[in-house]
């Protein structure tokens, strides 16, 4: 089995909107609506968990009831930080999935996700344990200098890589990293996610294909891009 865990915690206020980004209408759809879709339509997708912000869920599943996301299994709230909402949707399929049972864990408000982004980093999970989707770094990276307005020193920018969701995991090994993580308080402050925390527990990650498509969704710039890709789309 193959879970999906969607991350829709979030209430958005750099997009300067009263209500959650990830539920803001775009051409009459809510944005979590099309990046769920992507996961619907994927064969290789068998069931979806959203982590949802407070007071959304029935909004949610009225939508999901609307737009026929028949693979929706699971509505589970956030937690006060990104990494608590992560857990908490990977603790929700406790019981539920196997060991090897794959998880991909995704931004709601990345709704562009392509098909062979999602089966890249499925199939790199399935053979290695792990994968995170990634791509080139193609602008020119300083280090500044301790009164931040020179520099010395640059980083080559052929070691460096550009990294997002989806990202996937098996199941055994995501749980327990969550389930140590929080007991030892390791990779789980600030801006850490899962592929940092997984890298301050010590695991090794592994490179999938990304795509420039896949943009996050989070300031009114980012909203027209989208819906710019849509206009060009139809």
């Amino acid at each position: 089995m193959t879970y999906a865990i969607v991350l829709a915690g979030g209430s958005g206020h750099r997009m300067g909107q009263d209500i959650p980004k990830q539920f803001i209408n775009v051409y009459d759809k809510p944005i979590l609506i099309y990046t769920l879709e992507s996961f619907q339509n994927h064969p290789m997708i068998d069931e979806i968990v959203v982590v949802c912000i407070d007071g959304w869920h029935d909004v949610l599943r009225a939508y999901a009831k609307q737009y026929a996301i028949t693979k929706l299994k699971l509505i589970v709230s956030g937690g006060e930080s990104g990494q608590e909402s992560i857990r908490n949707g990977v603790y929700a399929l406790e019981g539920k999935a196997t060991e090897d049972d794959v998880v991909v864990i995704h931004d709601g408000v990345r709704p562009l996700v392509e098909d062979f982004v999602l089966s890249d980093v499925i199939n790199i999970a399935k053979e290695k344990g792990n994968a995170v989707t990634s791509m080139p770094y193609n602008e020119q990276i300083f280090v500044a200098s301790k009164d931040n307005i020179s520099t010395e020193q640059y980083v080559p920018r052929e070691l460096l890589r550009r990294v997002s969701t989806p990202q996937a995991y098996k199941f055994g090994l995501l749980d327990r990293a969550y389930q140590e993580a929080f007991e030892k308080r390791i990779g789980i402050y600030g801006s850490s996610y899962t592929n940092t925390m997984m890298v301050d527990l010590g695991y090794t990650l592994n490179f999938a294909t990304g795509s420039d498509k896949n943009i996050k969704l989070t300031t009114k710039d980012n909203l027209d891009i989208f819906e710019s890709y849509l206009k060009v789309k139809e």
